[in-house]
């Protein structure tokens, strides 16, 4: 007779592979670009989910679902760029009729992604079931994926991107533009192994006719371990780590927290990232009423070119104590406009779609003063946007940082939003739809306690059923 334990071995082993089908994630792939010479200019690695609310006859749906391991670089759409005249782009299309697009560009000293685009189409009805629309949308957004020129960006950690109605994540990302050598950036450790040179040795003559990639390499390991040591106050960081800060540049997500230091001397530096925006409430009223309540922090982020020809992007809080605003009530078109500190007008335009009877921000209007800027006056414009969407008479409100792309150069950060147009009853909000980035982070930990919860049962139904059966391979005496 077989021993009362063997009985339970395969209903371990079963609860093994369900927990490993509960881990399962899409896997990364490969995408590249090449120029008519057949060496690759954009390589990236990475696999992608995509969340996306539509709207169906009985409502809004969320849908979400991987980038497939069928996607392909669309060749004719993909380019490596021209010389001041176009930027390196990556089409990746799948299914039916969709393309995510990842437009790079640089500066002397970095590259990023400076637009990523997805464009859906809503006819696809394994993706998006019961959509009461059959057209094909484009939503983009710019992005913080930036890396060193020569480096590769690594992201190990979720790189989520915002847009509008979709969320694209990345996870275990490895991209590279303005590729050389057709391959992501080795930083030729192959050619110079620093552990070949004794600590403190002199540079010389011989040193100096290694390829120049390499000197800047022996540069740039030196400056980290002097750096770390420096900061840490201790031993020298490894060959390993040194080596991977000067061949890739890291995600924020990815980087470990900062130990304590020691104050260093003041020295010049930009000037400090302001913390989040206060949040405050806003009204508009015409002669029927109350036809726009708000309450919101809000952040400009600015990129704009200096008087010393630099580019920077900044980003400048709403200081809703040196604000005033001010608005207008139409069927068809509600604005709130704010003056802050004598030289910002930032308007927002609100908008109603009449047969879906949806309420959205519609465009938005930024006039404003940078001393500093080569040309001090900006100014920026969209009327074409779809964001904070929810019925008339029901108020939108999202926890979450949104992210609205006005322009190339102008985007702004909106914290804590609660809003509701055209149709305020007593001057309250109505009843509340949550954005998705909400309802997400609501989902997901609903979704794993009871995947926890299901596994418990099934251990112990599989121990009572073990149980049983060793005690009927007995015979009482």
């Amino acid at each position: 007779m077989a021993a009362p334990g063997s009985a339970r071995r395969p209903l371990l082993l079963l609860l093994l592979l369900l927990l490993l089908g509960l881990m399962h994630c899409a896997s990364a792939a490969m995408f590249m670009v090449k120029n008519g010479n057949g060496t690759a200019c954009i390589m990236a690695n990475f696999s992608a989910a995509f969340s996306v609310n539509y709207d169906t006859k009985s409502g809004p749906k969320n849908m979400t679902f991987d980038l497939p391991s069928d996607a392909t670089v669309v060749l004719n759409r993909s380019s490596c760029g021209k010389e001041n005249t176009s930027d390196p782009s990556l089409v990746i299309a799948f299914g039916r009729g969709h393309t995510l697009t990842l437009n790079f560009t640089r500066n002397a000293t970095r590259y990023s992604v400076q637009l990523m685009s997805f464009v859906y189409n809503l006819s696809d009805t394994h993706l998006f079931p019961n959509a009461s629309s059959k057209e094909i949308k484009t939503v983009e957004s710019i992005t913080d994926i930036r890396a060193d020129i020569d480096k590769k960006y690594r992201c190990v950690s979720g790189t989520q991107v915002h847009m509008n109605n979709v969320t694209v994540t990345l996870h275990d990302a490895t991209i590279q533009a303005y590729l050389s050598n057709s391959s992501f950036s080795r930083g030729g450790a192959a050619a110079f192994n620093p552990q070949h040179r004794a600590p403190g040795a002199v540079v010389t003559a011989a040193f100096l006719v290694q390829p120049l990639f390499t000197r800047s390499l022996e540069s740039c390991l030196l400056h980290q371990e002097e750096r770390a040591r420096v900061l840490s106050h201790g031993p020298r960081v490894s060959e390993d780590g040194r080596l991977a800060a000067c061949l890739e540049t890291r995600c924020e997500q990815d980087r470990p927290s900062p130990t304590t230091a020691p104050p260093a001397p003041p020295s010049p530096s930009p000037s400090p990232v302001p913390k989040s925006p206060s949040v405050d409430k806003y009204n508009v009223s015409g002669t029927n009423g109350t036809c726009l309540l708000a309450s919101m922090g809000l952040q400009l982020n600015l990129t704009y070119e200096r008087k010393d020809n630099t580019t920077v992007t900044r980003l400048l809080n709403i200081n809703p104590n040196k604000t005033s605003a001010s608005g207008s009530c139409g069927a068809h078109l509600v604005t709130l406009e704010l003056h802050s500190e004598g030289t910002t007008v930032l308007l927002f335009q609100f908008g109603m779609n009449a047969s879906s009877s949806r309420f959205f921000l519609q465009g938005i209007q930024l006039n404003t003063i940078l001393p500093d800027a080569r040309d001090p006056a900006f100014k920026a414009a969209n009327g074409s946007l779809r964001a904070l969407q929810a019925t008339v008479g029901n108020s939108y409100k999202c926890n979450a940082e949104e992210h609205v792309r006005v322009t190339k150069a102008f985007s702004v950060n909106i914290f804590k939003v609660w809003v509701q147009a055209f149709k305020v009853e007593g001057g309250q909000f109505g009843s509340v739809e949550e954005c998705l980035l909400d309802e997400n982070s609501m989902l997901i930990p609903i979704a794993v306690g009871g995947a926890l919860a299901g596994l418990v049962l099934i251990v112990l139904i599989a121990y009572l059923v073990g149980r049983k059966r060793s005690h009927a391979g007995y015979q009482t005496i």
